[in-house]
This record gives C-alpha cells, structure tokens and sequence, in this order.
C-alpha cells in the first residue's frame, strides 16, 4: 500500500472563550488507503473536509491545525515526520496540483525558472541540465513552442497552459503520489478534457498513484479507480468507481450523482442534496412558455474590438466579437456557450457597455442601447442587470448586506423611504432563500451559493427585466449550482425575466436555456432551439463541446 490514512483527525483552534481553548474539529477520524498506481478521488461538498485530509499528508496546514491519527507513506509516519523529512517529501515523493493556477506560480519569475527549481533542489541537476529537463517537461505536457515558453511569465499563458505547467512542476521529480486538489474546476469543458486525459496518461507513464479531489462526480467517474465520499468531516461511503456510480448505498452519495445537470434527462428542476435525502420526487412537469412573448432585446452586428501594441509604434486590431445577432423574448433564456477565449464573456459586457462597442445595434424597448447618452443609459442600465462568475470578489466588503440591498434603490429613487427600502431588501431576501438576519452581516460570513443569491437579489432591487448571467454558476458546487439554478427558474416564472445566461457547461445551459448560442473566436458559429441544438448538432465545434462533458462512469 503506498498511503494508509487511519483514523484522521483535523481541529482548528479558534481562540479562547470562557478561559477554554475553542476548537472547530473539521475532519472526523478518516480512514481509506491509496493503493499504488491507482487514483483514489476525494468527493464532497466545500465543507465536507476533503481539501483539509489532503493537505493533512504533507502538513499544507494554516499553523492553528492540530492533526491526529496515522497517514502512513511507504511505512513511514508523516505525522510523526519532522520539518526537514517532510520538506524533503513534498515535491520529490509527493507533489501537488492546486486549483487556482495563478495563485500558485509566481508571477515575478518565468516558467523556466519555476520548473528549474525541484529539479535543482530535490535532484542536484545543474542549472544547465535542468533547463533542458523543463522543456522536456513543458513538451510531455503538450505546450506548444516548449523552448519559447520556458521565457513566457505566466500572465501570458491561458488558464490551460497555466495548469500544465503546474503538472509538469509536479513531475519533475517523478513523484510517487500526486494529490490534485480541483485541477480542473476553473477550466472550461474542453481543457478540462485534456487535462484529464494528460493527467490520466501521465499516470500510467510514469506508474504514479494519485489523490484527486473534486465535487464533480461527473469528473471522478471518468479519472479515478475507487472514490471516497466525505460530508462534515465523516466518510460518508468508500467504494470502487462502478459500484459508486451502478449501486451507490449512501443517501448522500445518491443525492450527488442526482443534482448534476445531464445532457441525457430533462428535468423541470434539479434535485437538490436536502430533497433526495427526504425522499421527495423529481420534479417533471415542465412550465409552458408564452410562444408569442414579445421580443424584448435585439441584437444586430454586435463587435467589439481591442488595440493591441504591435512593434514600438504600431497598433493591431483583435476582433474580439465579429457581428453577433439574436433576439431574446421576454420570458426566455438565451445560453452562450463556448471556450475561454470565444468572446462570449465580451459580448454581454459590451452588451452592457461595460466595453465601448466598435459597432452594431442594441434594440431594448424602441432605443438604440449603444447610442444612448450617459444620463439616458443610466435609467436604462436598471432595466438589464449583470450576475458575475466570482460571488467572493463582486459583493463591497466593508457594506453589511443590508447596505448593499439599498445602496441601488436610493440610486435610482426605488422606494419611498429608508424603511420601504429595508422591507424590499427583507422581501428579495426571502426571494433568494435567505432571511432578515442576513441583513446586517458582512459578505465574509457567508458560503459562496448564499453569496451568489445576495448578488441576484442585489440586481432584483431594481425590478430589471434582462439579467446577464456570466458563468454565474460555475464557482459552486454543484449541489448549490442545483439550488441556484432552480431559483433562476423560479424568479423568471415569478417575474418574467429574461436572462443571456453565459457559461463553458452544456449541461447546466440545457437545463436553463430555450435557445443557444455557439461562440467560437469572436464568431457565432451555430445558432438553434436547445433541444435542437443538443439532439442534433451541425458544426463540428459543437459536438466537440458537447463531447467535453463529463458524463461520469462508463464501463469498458
């Protein structure tokens, strides 16, 4: 057995109460081994306590952890490890792959320099003999031009590039054991694929086990050998993969696998994690559209174009968005969906003029959006409201959330009173499925899928009738996406809105959408009712994207 986790333990002291030391006990005596070549996945929840038992084997701990129990490696103790055995482990034996790529490459140094460094520590290589080390690397991983890249600094790299380069950092040395915390959590569906398939066939090459941790059960069916399930800090149910997914035994498990979006099913609603544990059936009864809703937004030759520095003195165009067209009824969802880099995220902001347009006409309500003046866009901009992708960085954090339920209605006039207003906030609160208490909290003290409804109930402050969902959902787990993405159906059926709903996950967008839009560098490249879209795709863009989606275990 490569790693045996007995009997896992994880506290945090919180301070002192009372003269008692307080501690919040986060992972409850934990027990699963790790066999050699195998990959293990780690599922739950954020909460649930699988990133603390990861990070628990090499003590990646805050300084407040106190650990206990045994995490046996090849024999050896790491609890019982001191600084410098366990300094000489971590990336020689057992290296990491984090989730956030751009939060652990130093932006100050180039990715040669960063892929040098395990090599010369851990392996004495010289610097020379390391240098040509890291562009084999850089070239296992699939990155194009590796010799230019060693130069690159990783702004200039995507998201994906940015994650292989991780991966190769966390091969140098040949680890016997990667843990992968989320690798692929912030990627859209088709470099996801290929970094699962890169970490799959660099598993095999090189015979490594590895720890893969997710929330995505649709992930793990795809990477891992056996899964374990965790929930507040317990195992919830450990079990090979096809028994996970063929005859889960656990309530929590089950309620897993049912509140992920399919592109197989169609249901009304997404189950939620409280609803398949209390028994309650799915919901399959479907609410009719308004086939003759009036067409609310109209969008003709949209584009949007960026200068870019080209030689000392010269500029170059990038045609960021070549000329969309749509129209959205009132009552309707329209999904846009495409790569990182399609243009579908600078299309709703120049929609909304976050970005000045280069050209083209915004139809809402008789007016020319883009033509409009500042005072005129300003009452308008009520009316067509934006949710971002990030709910920890779009709410102030010094306004307590009543403050930010206000701050817009004064604004714009809405409410007669600073106690209309504080009744609206306390009524769209209870909207979003959170109550008066919230109100004088700050956004720290909330999860990210509360967060999220606070920034949907901060744009239903102003009544508006458009909303532009920007990879609103993509951030959460996705048993809070369920609950987020059943109170967008609900507020739509309630109030009548409509909404551009943006995001890379086929799935999800099948669930919300009635039409979908394809983007592909800048260009719409396929246009059709969601049903349609899905059943019977034209363009081999999108049955690549549709290929993308985790579809969770497969037997061979």
């Amino acid at each position: 057995m490569l790693l045996s986790i007995q009997d896992l333990k994880v506290a945090f002291r919180l301070g002192k109460e009372h003269g008692e030391q307080q501690r919040a006990l986060a992972v409850k005596g934990v027990s699963f081994d790790i066999p050699e070549n195998s990959t293990v996945a780690l599922v739950g929840e954020s909460g649930s306590g699988k990133s603390v038992t990861a990070m628990s084997i090499l003590n990646l701990l805050p300084t407040n952890a106190e650990r206990s129990g045994r995490i046996l490696f090849q024999g050896r103790d790491l609890l019982q490890a001191s600084q410098s055995e366990l300094l000489a482990v971590r990336g020689k034996e057992i290296a990491c792959v984090f989730q956030d790529p751009m939060s652990s490459l130093n932006p100050v140094f180039t990715v040669g320099q960063q892929l040098v460094e395990p090599l010369i520590t851990h392996l004495r290589m010289s610097a020379k003999q390391a240098m040509v080390r890291a562009e084999e690397l850089l070239h296992e991983v699939g990155i194009p031009e590796p010799k230019r890249r060693l130069k690159a600094y990783p702004h200039e790299m995507s998201g994906g590039q940015q994650q292989r380069v991780m991966i190769a950092m966390a091969l140098a040395c040949e680890p016997k054991l990667l843990i992968a915390d989320e690798p692929t959590t912030a990627l859209d569906v088709t470099i996801q694929r290929q970094v699962m398939e890169l970490m799959g066939k660099l598993k095999d090459k090189h015979r490594m086990s590895m720890l893969f941790i997710s929330h995505d059960l649709g992930v793990v069916g795809e990477i891992s050998d056996h899964v374990v399930v965790m929930r507040h800090g317990e195992i919830r149910e450990k079990a090979p993969v096809a028994d996970i997914f063929n005859a889960p035994q656990d309530g929590y498990t089950k309620a897993l696998l049912a509140c992920r979006p399919s592109l197989s099913e169609n249901p009304a609603r997404l189950m939620v994690i409280d609803d398949h544990i209390a028994g309650k059936a799915a919901d399959n009864d479907h609410r009719a559209k308004d086939t003759d809703a009036p067409v609310i937004l109209q969008v003709r030759g949209l584009r949007k174009s960026f200068w870019l520095k080209d030689g000392l003195f010269g500029k170059k165009e990038f045609k960021a968005v070549k000329g969309v067209n749509f129209d959205l009824r009132k009552g309707y969802t329209l999904g846009v969906v495409g790569e990182s880099g399609s243009g579908k995220t600078t299309m709703g902001l120049t929609l909304l003029r976050l970005h000045e347009p280069t050209g083209g006409q915004v139809m809402f309500d008789g007016r020319d959006l883009l033509t409009l003046g500042r005072a005129d866009w300003l009452q308008m901009r009520r009316r067509i409201q934006v949710v971002f992708q990030n709910p920890y960085a779009s709410l102030n954090p010094r306004f307590t959330i009543g403050q930010t339920l206000r701050e817009p209605m004064e604004i714009h006039g809405i409410g007669s009173s600073t106690a209309d207003r504080e009744a609206r906030a306390v009524a769209l609160l209870n909207k979003v499925g959170l109550d008066e208490t919230a109100m004088h909290k700050y956004p720290h003290e909330f999860s990210g899928g509360q967060r999220q409804r606070i920034a949907i109930a901060r744009c239903l402050t102003l009544q508006p009738e458009v909303l532009v969902l920007d990879e609103a959902v993509s951030a959460l787990d996705v048993s809070v996406q369920a609950q987020v993405l059943n109170l967008l159906k609900d507020l739509q059926d309630e109030f009548g809105l409509s909404y551009i709903f943006i995001s890379h996950d086929l799935a999800v967008v099948k669930f919300i959408s009635d039409e979908v839009l394809v983007m592909q560098n800048g260009d719409v490249v396929e246009q059709a009712a969601t049903a349609e879209l899905i059943a019977a795709p034209r363009e081999d863009y999108t049955r690549k994207l549709l290929g993308a989606v985790p579809r969770g275990y497969i037997a061979s």
